[in-house]
């Protein structure tokens, strides 16, 4: 069955560029909540016909929260940014997919009549706040054989990926991680990231600096490179830091509104929200997450795989994104499936990539009127996976999907 909800629209999207982490790092000594707030007010700049005493809540998440990436995050970062004092904020985490769940609860908000106007977002700066850190997990987990040890090791989730389909080679991750780093650069100098992109003052012992690109993009990658590296989750496995996205900073943020809202504000719309799914599976192999996510949410929007002309899915491991694949019967190099490349090259700072995803959605929307349909899906720690399906407004109706 298919639910019956008020029209949902992706309004804009935009992020900083995505840093290194750790003391090398161009954010090494950027507070988080700046980054998010550099993101929030870049956004707000972006859209000057949004009354901002009409946003009715900002949802930002971060997977750990402390210190400077605690303390609400949405109230928080909405004051520092300049939002009046009578917009709300709350701060969620579903580690991953933290902003996939923060514009996947606003827009069902909207679409349920709640709310008119949201922002949605994530920041993880992971150089200051490592994952995990600080945290106590119950010795019952293990104790009573809830979950393997394996599974609070994102890595050895990977290698677990490898084991149960023999079928996922190390040569086809390396091949996969070669082609994602290309595929960047080669849109980072067609100007494809660039318009989303805010920039952001850094400080560090040199000086001040200014960063206005993704850092951690390595386009001389090569299959002899890569089958040279270590595997640092497992003596002799198939993981390696050039198949994995690499420990990263950065913020997201996004604007939604309802689409009778929109048009009243004069606000466009890149988007439409079709409908979003989330669901579990065996911590031990959390990769296998997007796929009964995304077969939900197809099911409940009455489509099919088949439907989907653009797929957005977040590169934690190449051979997550691969095991996918096969379970849809897609082809790994299949044009549709992350045309402009993915976290591998570009960086992956948890509970922000789930909007870096619809930011490259919609961009892509704007050049393909023949692709109706796109997705988005995420892998998430513990066993858990994210799916937002999402219509183009310049679909022509001429030709393809």
């Amino acid at each position: 069955m298919v639910a019956v909800m008020r029209e949902v629209v992706f309004v804009d999207g935009v992020r900083t560029p995505f840093g290194r982490a750790g003391e090398k790092g161009m954010y090494w000594g950027t507070r988080a909540d700046d980054l998010a707030v550099k993101a929030l007010q870049g956004l707000l700049e972006r859209n000057p016909n949004l009354p901002l005493d009409r946003v009715d809540d900002v949802g930002i998440a971060a997977t750990t929260q402390q210190g400077d990436q605690g303390l609400t995050l949405g109230r928080s970062v909405a004051i520092l940014a300049g939002l009046p004092l009578t917009v709300p904020g709350y701060a969620l985490d579903r580690m991953c997919a933290g902003a996939m769940t923060t514009t996947a609860m606003m827009g069902g908000a909207i679409g349920a009549g709640q709310y008119d106007i949201a922002i949605a977002g994530g920041v993880e700066h992971m150089g200051r706040h490592p994952i995990g850190i600080g945290a106590d997990p119950n010795p019952r987990f293990v104790a009573e054989k809830m979950v393997s040890p394996d599974a609070l090791n994102m890595g050895l989730t990977a290698e677990r990926l490898h084991d149960r389909f023999p079928e996922l080679t190390k040569e086809r991750a390396d091949r996969f991680g070669m082609l994602s780093q290309q595929k960047v650069q080669a849109a980072y100098e067609r100007g494809e990231f660039q318009p989303d992109l805010i920039p952001v003052a850094t400080r560090s012992q040199a000086g001040w600096g200014l960063a206005t690109e993704d850092e951690g993009r390595r386009p001389e990658t090569t299959m002899e490179g890569l089958a040279t590296l270590k595997t640092p989750f497992r003596p002799h496995g198939r993981v390696t830091a050039g198949t994995s996205s690499p420990l990263t900073d950065g913020a997201t943020m996004s604007l939604l509104a309802g689409g009778d809202t929109a048009r009243e504000l004069g606000l466009s719309a890149k988007m439409r929200m079709v409908g979003f799914a989330f669901a579990g599976v065996e911590p031990e192999v959390m990769g296998l997450g997007p796929v009964p996510s995304t077969e939900k949410a197809l099911k409940r929007a009455g489509l099919s795989i088949d439907d989907i002309g653009l797929f957005e899915l977040n590169e934690a491991f190449a051979v997550q994104v691969l095991s996918f694949l096969d379970a849809f019967g897609i082809d790994d190099e299949d044009p549709r499936v992350n045309p402009w490349g993915g976290a591998i090259a570009i960086g992956h700072p948890l509970a922000a990539t789930g909007v870096r995803l619809m930011i490259q959605l919609a961009r892509q929307f704007e050049q393909r009127p023949d692709v109706r349909y796109g997705l988005t899906a995420m892998c998430v720690g513990l066993g858990q996976g994210g799916t937002m399906i999402w219509e183009n407004p310049h679909f022509d109706g001429k030709k393809g999907k």
